[in-house]
Order: structure tokens, then C-alpha cells, then sequence
């Protein structure tokens, strides 16, 4: 699975961030970057639950 972020989209509120830190981070503007280029098995369900929870819908799965 990859994640990305939708940089028009996104406005920084960081749920991504506290739901999964070892895939999501905020970057220096403050805005959410992914650190991984393929999501690991064990963060997928995690990944999952931030696009959920992303209140902007920055957030696609491939």
C-alpha cells in the first residue's frame, strides 16, 4: 500500500500525524508529508484510520 497527501488539500490538523507517526509527520510548513514510500503491513490499518479521519479528505490509498 502507498499513502499520499494531497498538498492543496491538506491543512495541517495532524490527526494523520497522532494516528500514525511512523508513516505521517508535519513538515516545516506545517503541513503533512509521508516518510515512507510503501506503507508497512503493520501501519496499513492505522494508515487506513488517518484517511478516514482526515477532515479535509487529503489523504488517498493506492
Amino acid at each position: 500500500m502507498k499513502a499520499a497527501v494531497d498538498d492543496d488539500r491538506c491543512r495541517g490538523h495532524g490527526i494523520c500525524c497522532s494516528t500514525c507517526p511512523d508513516v505521517f509527520d508535519l513538515s516545516d510548513d506545517g503541513y503533512a508529508v509521508v516518510l515512507v514510500p510503501e506503507v508497512p503491513a503493520e501501519h496499513e490499518n492505522d494508515v487506513r484510520r488517518a484517511a478516514r479521519s482526515c477532515p479535509e479528505h487529503a489523504i488517498t490509498l493506492h
